[in-house]
């Protein structure tokens, strides 16, 4: 007889770790090449990916798509908290706490059992919340090398160096945590297919989220929310939704186009600079008559 299974995540957010994943391994493979181009595997990838210029073109294409990615995340979140009224379960809880300690205490070999866990374990939050923690750091850094003239004009030129030191730390270490945390604990210590398939089976659940197949077969099925309040909320939220992503739409995109500086990285033998020459800084509003009289 085959297995039950159960639904763990929607198509929906599979596409989103889908896009992750494409974002998130491009922004690593063009953004490692540059930080270490003076040796030979970053040498040895740019060249492979076409040249410095497109490596760039790369990592800033996979960066928007990262961030439009974060805001789709975001927002589905907002309507699962205020308009069906559903718990987050990534919320850290106490129990995380206690998790961890037996987990610990488990692999040194003074627990008899691992800590049996909900929707989802605590290595699983902190990776969670590192990912959105990080996201936020590459994209204010980000915005830093990607405007330097009109960021001195705010901050210190001491910025520039600070970010870029910070972003590619940052990218370091997410590399490293993926490939070894979430590499490990998803992919080596069994391979859990959920994010692709968007199930589990009842053995799979038995063994990852005990606690949570004892809900779902213990406990009836939450209620559906009343169609009419659902459509009170709804009326207030998608409004609000637009909005915010017509916002942020805009906000990404003054993120991309704010300023071009010295976007061409070698210039023809012979061929000089001109103070006229707006590939070299154009920048838009204010910044404008500063970075024209550089």
């Amino acid at each position: 007889m085959s297995e039950r299974v159960f639904v763990r995540f929607p198509l929906r957010q599979r596409w989103q770790h889908g896009l992750l994943i494409a974002a998130f391994t491009t922004l690593a493979l063009t953004g490692l090449s540059q930080t270490f181009s003076g040796t030979w595997i970053g040498e040895g990838v740019i060249g492979a990916l076409g040249g410095i210029e497109w490596v760039r073109l790369a990592h800033r294409t996979a960066a928007v798509v990262l961030l439009v990615t974060a805001v789709w995340h975001l927002l589905e979140g907002a309507h699962h908290v205020f308009v069906l009224r559903r718990p987050l379960s990534i919320l850290p809880r106490a129990k995380d706490v206690s998790d961890l300690w037996q987990t610990v205490r488990y692999n040194l070999g003074r627990a008899e059992a691992r800590p049996r866990l909900e929707r989802y374990s605590f290595e699983e939050k902190v990776e969670y919340w590192a990912l959105l923690w990080g996201t936020v750091i590459m994209a204010a850094t980000g915005f830093v090398l990607w405007n330097p003239i009109a960021t001195t004009r705010v901050l210190p030129g001491e910025s520039i160096p600070a970010a870029q030191i910070v972003h590619g730390g940052e990218a370091v270490l997410a590399v490293l945590a993926v490939l070894v945390w979430h590499g490990y604990g998803v992919h080596l210590r069994h391979f859990n297919r959920s994010m692709f398939t968007g199930t589990l089976t009842e053995t799979e659940m038995r063994r990852e989220h005990p606690l949570e197949l004892e809900r779902l077969l213990t406990e009836d099925a939450p209620p559906e929310p009343d169609a009419a309040a659902l459509r009170r909320r709804r009326r207030v939220f998608w409004p609000v939704c637009i909005l915010v992503a017509l916002a942020l739409a805009y906000g990404l995109f003054e993120f991309v186009t704010f300023e071009e500086t010295a976007l061409p990285t070698r210039r023809p033998l012979g061929q000089g600079f001109s103070g006229s020459d707006s590939r070299i800084a154009r920048t838009r509003g204010p910044w404008a008559a500063s970075a024209r009289a550089r």
